[in-house]
């Protein structure tokens, strides 16, 4: 999938007037990020509008709206971020919006930098916007992986934590006769008492056996 991306990028680079570089930005939940790019001055141009909260590459993500800036040195509608748009070298650019996926809040953005003014004309607008829903297939289709890779992540972490807790617990209760119930809440009174985590007091009492010093056993659960 990010050859794929970064196969869009290059092929736009190559067709687009202007001697761009260019960069595929991908927006879940408002958070963009950088996914593909030809070189250093797209990603940071893409990076100084993340950094604002704005610019012609998030607008057209978040409008769906084909956002050209035709002179970076006349055009007045992001002021703090045009005149260093210029002084990087880039002097037009074009965004093609990506349409990924409305219900989980994901959007995107092919972004063009040229380093002439007024580099794109209507063919070349026309030539942009083909490119777009073979980024937006790549990139929904990443945005799907890293979120399924994300939850099994979590997952095993969960079954790991609580595979640790449950020993520990299993370590209190044969150790000193307690219930499932009254060990877990051992395990939570030394948590808040020492101020650790749960998980952390019980991983040391698996791999070591030793308990934090204190009285935790007069009153269990």
């Amino acid at each position: 999938m990010e050859y794929l991306l970064q196969t869009v990028a290059d092929l736009t680079k190559a067709v687009m007037p202007g001697s761009p570089e260019t960069s595929v930005t991908l927006v879940v939940k408002d958070r963009p990020t950088t996914v593909a790019t030809t070189g250093q001055l797209a990603l940071d141009l893409d990076e100084k509008q993340y950094e604002r909260g704005h610019g012609p590459c998030l607008h057209a993500a978040r409008t769906g709206e084909l956002t050209e800036i035709a002179d970076m040195l006349t055009d007045s509608r992001w002021p703090d971020y045009t005149p260093r748009a210029a002084e990087r070298g880039a002097l037009s650019s074009l965004s093609v919006p990506l349409a990924i996926d409305d219900d989980e809040q994901v959007t995107g953005a092919i972004n063009i930098y040229a380093r002439e003014p007024d580099a794109f004309d209507e063919a070349s607008r026309t030539a942009a916007t083909r490119f777009g829903p073979y980024a937006a297939v790549a990139a929904g289709d990443l945005h799907a992986f890293r979120s399924a890779r994300a939850r099994a992540d979590n997952l095993q972490a969960a079954l790991a934590t609580r595979g640790v807790i449950d020993q520990a617990k299993g370590i209190l209760m044969d150790r000193h006769q307690l219930t499932a119930d009254q060990a877990f809440q051992v395990l939570a009174q030394m948590s808040m008492k020492t101020n650790r985590k749960l998980f952390a007091i019980a991983d040391e009492l698996v791999h070591t056996g030793d308990l934090p010093p204190g009285k935790w056993f007069a009153r269990p659960g």
